[in-house]
């Protein structure tokens, strides 16, 4: 019997590959997605579409409402930064992060985790290319993950030992888009913009936009999406 693992799936180049790592490595994946609050639901969609086209065991939509908290431009109606170079995107911690937001994933991830005896939990973080959000980070994860060997009765009582898996962490864009290439990756699934006009195209402005087009650039790799 396949071993389980719940995989965030945000509908994104990175998650999607991460899924198909997951699969790769002989795993029945669990996708876990998140309405939470952001200004448009088009990545919804696509994690809906890449959970059924990579054949997830099961796929999880959890509402939360963290625009109720606010602090970001993805859940308020703060302006989304557009047309950044690559080194100012690299600087600082952008709008765009939400607060707490992975620790939240996680912390439903590792709850579905417990209750379905899966000891795996992926998650496409990376820290090359991307825009500096701190729980991203491979301190971060190795925290989290010595918290939710802590937390849980599995775990406690010695039933189970939590893996916080983040294959991309020191991945380039291109290397990821390249990996998910080798593995069958239908990347038109994907949705990476953050401010996507009213009819689906991508803004192609946005930071996300930026190092998605970087990454096939770099690549070599037609980028499917439209802009």
């Amino acid at each position: 019997m396949k071993p389980k693992a719940v995989v965030l799936t945000s509908g994104g180049i990175d998650s999607t590959t991460t899924l198909a790592i997951a699969r790769e490595q002989g795993f029945e994946t669990y996708c876990l997605t998140f309405r939470y609050g952001q200004r448009h639901s088009r990545e919804i969609e696509a994690a809906r579409r890449i959970a059924v086209a990579m054949g997830a065991k099961d796929h999880l939509i959890i509402d939360i409402d963290l625009g109720r908290i606010g602090g970001s431009a993805l859940t308020t109606p703060l302006e989304v930064p557009k047309s950044r170079g690559e080194e100012e995107i690299r600087k600082g911690i952008p709008v765009t992060y939400v607060p707490a937001r992975n620790t939240v994933f996680l912390s439903y991830a590792l709850a579905w985790a417990e209750v379905l005896g899966a000891e795996d939990i992926f998650i496409g973080a990376n820290s090359v290319d991307y825009s500096g959000y701190p729980d991203c980070r491979p301190e971060y994860l190795r925290a989290f993950e010595a918290m939710a060997n802590l937390a849980l009765r599995e775990t406690v009582e010695g039933r189970m030992r939590i893996s916080i898996r983040a294959p991309l962490l020191r991945m380039t864009k291109a290397e990821i888009i390249l990996k998910g290439v080798e593995l069958g990756v239908d990347y038109a699934h994907t949705h990476s913009c953050y401010d996507p006009h009213a009819d689906g195209r991508a803004c192609g402005l946005c930071d996300s936009c930026s190092l998605r087009k970087k990454g096939f650039r770099e690549a070599g790799v037609p980028d499917p999406t439209r802009y």
